[in-house]
């Protein structure tokens, strides 16, 4: 049995026209299943606003991790220490302690520190190269400066010094002498032997310095080498 309010058939008809447009609409969205995947691409876009948040706090958090960490490294204030001693001298045109100072800069633990340290070692680097050598007027500055260009490897050098050298002073048998050994380390053994000859004839001492003479071991097998440095061993009649 059916109990009516007023107006009860109109609510009824509503409810029922309600419950149709529901179920309607219920269909369309069960036809039509893009609706619903449009609806969780809308939902799930703005998470990614937060995520690059969250990596951009995570580097900041680095960042100040790695900041804390060498203020407490006592390497690291090590490595400050000796890059601050370094530009000092560097500003004080003291470039030869800068030079130092820098190189063990850039072998410390911060790699930003040792990229500053590096270029600025390059910088006083530069410097130190334009700097004006000091003029050499004697044979023997040359001769000396001959010397020492030979032991750092640097033969272009070293015989530039020594033909000023030979230029400046003929009859200087150590200069002969050092000719014939920068001869011998670059392999030109006709000219050491001549050079060699040279340098026993203005002074013959020079024949027994080179019997014992590591920079004359190029020409060991060379037979000319022993009749000029052993003459006595020349056969009797020749």
């Amino acid at each position: 049995m059916d109990c009516f309010a007023p107006g009860g058939k109109r609510a009824h008809g509503d409810a029922a026209l309600t419950t149709r447009s529901t179920s309607v609409t219920v269909n369309k969205m069960a036809r039509n299943p893009k609706a619903k995947r449009a609806t969780r691409r809308s939902s799930a876009a703005p998470s990614r606003k937060p995520k690059l948040l969250k990596n951009k706090a995570d580097k900041n958090v680095a960042a100040h991790a790695e900041a804390v960490r060498q203020m407490v490294d006592p390497l690291f204030e090590q490595q400050l220490k000796v890059y601050e001693q370094a530009v000092q001298h560097f500003q004080a045109q003291k470039l030869a302690k800068a030079k130092e100072l820098l190189e063990k800069a850039i072998a410390g633990p911060s790699k930003e520190l040792a990229d500053r340290a590096l270029i600025h070692l390059r910088i006083t680097e530069q410097r130190m190269a334009k700097q004006a050598a000091p003029a050499l007027r004697s044979p023997e500055e040359h001769y000396q400066a001959g010397v020492a260009m030979m032991n750092l490897g640097r033969w272009d050098e070293a015989r530039d010094h020594l033909l000023r050298a030979k230029k400046m002073a003929p009859k200087a048998d150590f200069v002969f002498y050092a000719m014939a050994a920068l001869d011998c380390l670059t392999g030109e053994a006709e000219s050491a032997m001549e050079n060699l000859k040279a340098a026993i004839q203005l002074r013959p001492e020079n024949r027994y310095h080179a019997r014992n003479d590591e920079d004359f071991a190029f020409l060991q097998e060379d037979p000319r080498f022993t009749e000029l440095l052993y003459p006595e061993r020349e056969a009797p009649g020749s």
